[in-house]
């Protein structure tokens, strides 16, 4: 098995030493959160660092990953540096680790720096009494439209995956979860069609197409009404699927 990795510039070799003893027990450290991908946070040096490992892939993507595409550890390590030279936030990123044969793709990490944070955007969507609410969400879009205005189409601009932390009278933002990104000029549709996933809450599509509208100079309604639409779509399109996934593969249960 070829074990490939790569560091980020800064590190030592004694570093970067303990990082690669540190996946090969990968197992042995406890802890560990998520289903398909394991995250875990281990302390080095003092330094918590976030550790996730990716599912291995089916059979056709062990052959892709292996010969034909990045992996989604490398596109997260690439994805993040490239961010953080753009100015937007997310965690440092430290280094990637894949596992390859002759036969296909194995195993493969992508450890960045653990940040701290107050709560994710999920929190918006269950607590409408959270403190400085309409500030919060408000700051969010500004985020994004900063985002789609530097050409960076986040395809998993979901809940959980951006940190938000609170510094003074203003909110940071942080990207996580980042193999699956585009970097081109959005149209307008694109733009307000990256909101989709977000919530289910009327409400706060109404707050987010009132701020959009202001960043962008576009008409409020043209906003609210194709984001509320493509809203809509991607929660039919959801759980039809799970209805769906339900029904076939029913023998899992």
């Amino acid at each position: 098995m070829k074990e490939i990795k790569v560091f980020n510039n800064d590190l030592t070799e004694a570093y970067k030493n303990k990082l690669t003893e540190m996946i090969h027990n990968f197992d042995n450290y406890d802890g560990g959160v998520g289903n398909r991908n394991i995250i875990k946070i281990i302390n080095i040096d003092g330094v918590n660092l976030n550790i996730k490992a990716f599912k291995i892939p089916n059979l056709i993507n062990r052959v892709a990953y292996n010969f034909f595409r990045k992996s989604k550890a490398q596109r997260s390590f690439e994805y993040a540096n490239k961010l953080t030279k753009m100015g937007v936030g997310t965690p440092k990123p430290i280094a990637f680790f894949e596992y390859k044969n002759t036969f296909g793709f194995g195993e493969s990490y992508y450890i960045s720096e653990q940040e701290d944070y107050d709560i994710t955007y999920r929190e918006l969507t269950k607590d409408f009494d959270y403190p400085d609410y309409d500030n919060v969400l408000r700051a969010f879009t500004r985020f994004t439209y900063k985002l789609h205005e530097k050409e960076i189409h986040f395809l998993d601009h979901s809940p959980g995956n951006t940190l938000i932390k609170r510094n003074g009278e203003t909110y940071n933002f942080y990207l996580v979860d980042l193999n699956r990104m585009n970097f081109k000029t959005l149209d307008f549709e694109t733009r307000i069609k990256n909101f989709s996933r977000l919530t289910i809450h009327k409400s706060m599509v109404e707050v987010m197409s009132d701020e959009y509208a202001k960043c962008s100079g576009e008409n409020y309604d043209d906003i609210f009404n194709l984001m509320w639409k493509e809203t809509e779509d991607f929660q039919y399109k959801y759980y039809r699927k799970k209805r769906l996934k339900k029904k076939w593969l029913f023998w899992k249960n």
